[in-house]
């Protein structure tokens, strides 16, 4: 429900209608921030990092565990140098290259820049190694105000188990953006290419992805199916290739993880880089299938509310029988700022700059890379943001969330470029919590009962897909890299995918065969594998965290501003104990799902 100290978003478009005249609403953004005609000046780039790089490979002789804080803390500072200029050369590769992947150039200048900071990075692999050997008393003296780059110092230390030679980590490094690296570039080159074609009023159209998603949630039940059946029945044509490309990086993954590196099992490399104990997410897993029921349970009220019948997954993003409007941009925009604001109006200022200063780029085309992204390159500079915008209601809560992960940087950029970033789970905290600020903002001005449920549906669709789908992607994943390992087939894979998902949903949804080859169409399980976790994670933190909020209201945002703030300059299990959560215990996870429980019963006494 709404808090009461909150503004609504009435009151705040008076107070900031004079800022929203003054935003430019490009649509496209300005790479130009990142590096002045970086692909021309290219060697003097690199060479300017490579100097900085001779000049800290000269300090290796001064490497002891007696050495003074006097020499150690001007090497820290020359390898954040170092990363900055890095990060942002490699920044404007990767953007460039999602601005269209089917365009030579871009993906040529991406491979180059790639193999040449790869390279560069290799001379620097001696002091993370030095460094782990350093015991634990001179370790503390030299540490000892390094200020917010001591995590980062230890999380090098963590890893030590799992570290291997410099000659092996070096190799490892090559074979990284050769082998890994570039199979997960050919998953997107594909994919990215895929076209779909649909038949609307009659007649057919060819589209992205991007826009043959938007029917998955028409209104229409028909083309809702025949969109699914699309969509699975191109990727399901290239099931041979994309799943030895999957085979492929599960290898690779087993290969390095488990036996070089020595990880006890294939999720435990992702908890460790997470500083996630295992048994958290163990935990976290545990609950949100016990809680499957729960979703359920809402996809039979859904059923009932926009009269489907018989419910099955191709309707589970139905839209509610309200009319359904097509948004634009600038309106989109406007509305988010508005949210933001009457949170927050430090949040919004942040998030305006990314507006303001052409940072965005929005619009879906041919070519782009598909879905939604933010890329904080380096503390002192405004973060990208890409979104494929077409229009719908969904597009304004990705702006949002994508909004979220910007701010979510900007408030931590007094840190160091290895400590900004937040760790993986706790880096959609911001995201999803500015896609509540904006539920609710909407919700606090409808008064129309119907609007009103399908705000619900929407809110609740989205936590299905952000928490629960997560989950199981997870489950799903264990189980691929255990049959991998062990010989399994795309087909067998495919199976085991059919079966989690009609799990899942229990016997009152069907779930058609085509969704067998869903797997296939997931960015995160080829790019990073058990990433998904972090979603599940992150949503029910913020479900907890925003249930303080409407019961202390103003008093949390500064709060919640600090936990922000923090970044990665801490362990997770540190940050969140400071706002009363201990991540292991399956009382907490459970209370977030009490919060779904709750909306789920609000909105079956709407029926």
């Amino acid at each position: 429900m709404p808090v009461k100290t909150r503004r609504k978003l009435s009151t705040s478009r008076k107070t900031s209608s004079s800022r929203q005249q003054k935003l430019a609403y490009s649509e496209r953004w300005d790479l130009s921030h990142l590096a002045e005609d970086p692909v021309k000046r290219f060697e003097t780039l690199l060479g300017e990092i490579e100097s900085k790089v001779v000049q800290f490979e000269s300090t290796r002789a001064q490497l002891s565990q007696a050495m003074a804080t006097s020499v150690f803390h001007p090497l820290l500072a020359l390898s954040e140098n170092i990363a900055a200029a890095s990060s942002r050369i490699g920044a404007y590769a990767y953007l460039w290259f999602s601005e269209n992947t089917k365009d030579l150039a871009a993906r040529s200048f991406k491979t180059k820049v790639e193999e040449r900071l790869t390279a560069l990075q290799n001379r620097l692999v001696f002091f993370d190694l030095w460094w782990q050997s350093v015991d634990e008393d001179n370790a503390r003296r030299l540490m000892t105000g390094t200020g917010t780059l001591r995590y980062h110092l230890e999380t090098i230390r963590r890893f030590q188990p799992h570290t291997l030679s410099e000659p092996e980590e070096k190799i490892v490094n090559i074979k990284n953006i050769t082998g890994r690296s570039a199979i997960h570039s050919l998953y997107d080159v594909v994919t990215n290419a895929f076209t779909f074609t649909l038949t609307i009023d009659g007649k057919r159209k060819t589209m992205t992805r991007e826009e043959l998603t938007s029917y998955l949630r028409h209104a229409q039940g028909r083309l809702r199916e025949a969109a699914y059946r699309e969509l699975y029945r191109v990727y399901a044509d290239q099931h041979d290739l994309l799943g030895e490309i999957y085979k492929t990086l599960v290898n690779d993954w087993k290969a390095e993880n488990l036996q070089l590196r020595r990880f006890a099992s294939p999720i435990a490399t992702r908890n460790l880089s997470n500083d996630i104990p295992d048994a958290a997410v163990a935990s976290l897993l545990k609950v949100c299938q016990k809680n499957a029921g729960i979703f359920q349970h809402y996809f039979r009220i859904k059923a009932r509310l926009c009269k489907i019948k018989p419910m099955s997954r191709y309707h589970i993003y139905a839209p509610h029988r309200t009319a359904q409007k097509s948004y634009r941009y600038q309106d989109a925009v406007r509305m988010v700022l508005e949210a933001y604001r009457g949170f927050s109006p430090q949040l919004a200022d942040l998030a305006e700059r990314v507006v303001h200063e052409r940072h965005i780029d929005a619009r879906t085309r041919p070519g782009k890379i598909g879905g939604a992204y933010c890329y904080s390159v380096v503390p002192d500079m405004t973060p990208y943001v890409l979104l494929n915008f077409t229009g719908e209601a969904r597009d304004i809560a990705t702006m949002a969330h994508e909004l979220g992960h910007a701010v979510h940087g900007m408030l931590a950029a007094k840190h160091s470029i290895f400590t900004f970033h937040s760790t993986l789970p706790l880096a959609e905290t911001a995201s999803v919590f500015g896609e509540r600020i904006l539920s609710d903002a909407l919700m606090s001005q409808e008064r129309d009962k119907k609007v009103r449920q399908g705000l619900l549906l929407n809110q609740l669709d989205d936590i299905y897909a952000t928490v629960l789908r997560q989950a199981y992607f997870i489950q799903f994943e264990n189980q691929a890299h255990e049959m991998i390992a062990q010989g399994a087939t795309v087909t067998d894979l495919a199976k085991t995918y059919l079966a989690e998902v009609r799990q899942q949903f229990g016997k009152g949804i069907k779930v058609p065969d085509e969704f067998q080859w869903e797997w296939l169409t997931i960015p995160h399980i080829f790019a990073s594998p058990f990433y998904c976790y972090a979603y599940s994670f992150g949503n029910l933190l913020v479900l907890a965290l925003y249930r303080m909020y409407q019961k202390e209201g103003a008093s949390f945002v500064p709060k919640y501003l600090d936990l922000l703030s923090t970044g990665g300059s801490e362990a997770p299990q540190a940050m969140l104990s400071k706002v009363g959560v201990d991540m292991t215990s399956e009382d907490f996870w459970q209370s977030g799902f009490d919060t779904i429980r709750e909306m789920v019963d609000q909105l079956e006494c709407t029926l």
